[in-house]
């Protein structure tokens, strides 16, 4: 069964499908999650709170994605590097499946979504501690950088003898790469998948890294 808190959430999230996010009204998500108007006030504070915790949790979907993708072992005879594919798959299908995914990555926030914000109460106010950790939301450029040590992480583990920040700028560049199939055109998500793939395939080989040829027989 879910909790209170997430059954507010999905209810939220479920409401954005049809609403802007300024129409969406506290007692409407509340009925939609089967609680009272009290409990969701409790919980989040009020609806600034509930925006807050909504795109946080769009986060932190995103970034589990992130690790199952990393986390999946090359196939068999193929390169660490796939795991970057995989990965920039991944940033592909969550941002054109979860509007607030694609805002986080890109910065642009509609007035149908609920714009990140930090502003919590004042000095003297007791701030429940998963209020304060709804506040943590980050930008582009820092949910980048997140998705970049991940990757830096999984690939270290493999390449050892690699040069540290040779490996990280490989790594940002595959981020990086998913993400201009995010803000390019809509088309069919099996053409930007190939596309990631013979871009990352076409990076500078350099011995001693995974930063060679993610597919055998790639063109230069």
């Amino acid at each position: 069964m879910p909790t209170a808190r997430e059954s507010l959430l999905d209810a939220a999230l479920t409401a954005l499908e049809t609403l802007p996010w300024p129409a969406v009204r506290m007692v409407d998500v509340a009925s939609r999650a089967r609680v009272s108007r009290q409990t969701l006030y409790n919980e989040f504070g009020g609806k600034e709170g509930l925006a807050r915790a909504l795109v946080r949790r769009e986060t932190d979907v995103y970034l589990r994605g992130v690790d199952r993708a990393l986390a999946e072992p090359p196939a068999p005879g193929g390169h660490p590097a796939d795991r970057l594919v995989r990965l920039a798959e991944w940033t592909l299908r969550a941002a054109r499946s979860r509007p607030l995914v694609r805002a986080l990555l890109t910065g642009c926030w509609g007035p149908r979504l609920p714009a990140p914000s930090v502003r919590l109460p004042g000095p003297g106010r007791v701030v429940p501690a998963q209020r304060r950790a709804d506040a943590g939301v980050p930008g582009p450029g820092e949910l980048v950088a997140a998705v970049r040590d991940r990757a830096l992480a999984a690939l270290g583990r493999e390449a050892p003898g690699a040069d540290p920040a040779e490996l990280a700028r490989y790594c940002e560049t595959a981020v990086r790469i998913g993400l201009s199939c995010v803000v390019a055109p809509p088309g069919r998500e099996e053409e930007h998948a190939a596309y990631v793939r013979a871009v990352l395939g076409r990076l500078p080989a350099r011995e001693g890294t995974v930063a060679r040829r993610v597919t055998p027989g790639a063109a230069p």
